[in-house]
């Protein structure tokens, strides 16, 4: 570990004192890879360096299901984030998929980008993910999150531990929700990424379409509004999809796998499926800059988390 990021523990530097910095002459351009266990702050880190919601956030774990994509355009680099599921202990077949999709993303990226929680400090599924991690040499990049709900002082055992752990690996202490040193990160990460012309156009910041961010504002709104096992056992697919002259009109099926979850979703006299509409109908409208008419509706697809062929169909 670098001592200026044991310094960034003490003193935490602004994006405006980080605009001196100069960029690398040559373009470069890559894949980073954003990993770590559930609930550590990854689709936050990656909505707030894009300034666009590209991915949902929720208090739950596991919110993340699929690798998103999200672009950051800057002169002289472009940056590919893949925001990832959290890895965890896979039981069950969607489990098991999500954390395949996280280290296919780790395989395949130029950077890969550990966040850990400072608040938990480091946890032993932290130590073991750091013993796997060690192989990737200078590649790996550490982001330690949250570090404005701690004391400056109590950062420091933590930086220490990790240091022990993965010896001479960067770690650039930030707080995504706060933005606090994303100059100093973007630099880290920067200069590990491959000379390259641009992958992307310079407008675009992820290669979901609409329906498919349609369809994630709705299941967030699941998570956010419903408890339990309702908001792991939810799929959501957009039916329709139509511009009209003045609104664009969408019809939804959230899928829950019980019988027992439909009446908790729709709640009492429609209650819950009304306020969870209005509330995705909002997001929706931001990110479409439009008025939009959403339809919702729930139907059962008994074990559709165990089920390949379904799993397919809903694009996990």
């Amino acid at each position: 570990m670098q001592l200026w990021a044991l310094l960034l523990a003490i003193v935490v530097v602004t994006e405006q004192d980080a605009k001196a910095e100069t960029l690398p002459a040559a373009h470069r351009a890559g894949f980073v890879a954003i990993v770590g266990r559930p609930n550590v702050g990854k689709s936050t880190l990656l909505n707030q360096l894009l300034g666009q919601k590209v991915a949902i956030v929720s208090p739950k774990p596991q919110t993340t299901r699929g690798r998103i994509l999200g672009v950051l355009t800057r002169p002289g680099v472009q940056l590919a984030f893949l925001d990832t599921p959290g890895l965890h202990e896979g039981r069950g077949l969607l489990n098991q998929r999500m954390v395949r999709r996280a280290r296919e993303a780790m395989e395949e990226a130029d950077v890969v980008l550990w966040m850990l929680d400072a608040v938990d400090g480091v946890t032993a599924e932290d130590e073991a993910l750091a013993r796997e991690l060690a192989a990737l040499g200078p590649r790996l990049c550490i982001a330690l999150n949250k570090i404005d709900k701690l004391k400056k002082n109590d950062l420091l055992p933590i930086l220490a531990r990790l240091d022990q752990l993965l010896p001479g690996i960067d770690v650039v202490p930030i707080s995504a929700s706060e933005r606090l040193n994303f100059a100093e990160l973007l630099c880290e990460l920067e200069r590990r990424l491959p000379e390259s012309p641009p992958l992307y156009e310079a407008d675009q910041f992820t290669d979901q379409t609409e329906r498919a961010l349609v369809a994630e504002m709705v299941r967030e709104q699941v998570i956010l509004q419903t408890h339990h096992e309702v908001p792991y056992a939810v799929a959501v697919t957009v039916d329709r999809f139509e511009d009209k002259e003045n609104v664009t009109v969408i019809h939804a099926t959230i899928h829950v796998e019980r019988e027992s979850q439909k009446p908790i979703l729709i709640g009492h006299k429609g209650s819950k499926i009304k306020a969870i509409g209005q509330a995705a109908r909002r997001e929706i409208e931001a990110l479409l800059g439009r008025r939009v008419y959403l339809e919702l509706f729930v139907r059962v697809q008994e074990g559709w988390t165990k089920d390949e062929r379904r799993l397919r169909e809903f694009g996990l």
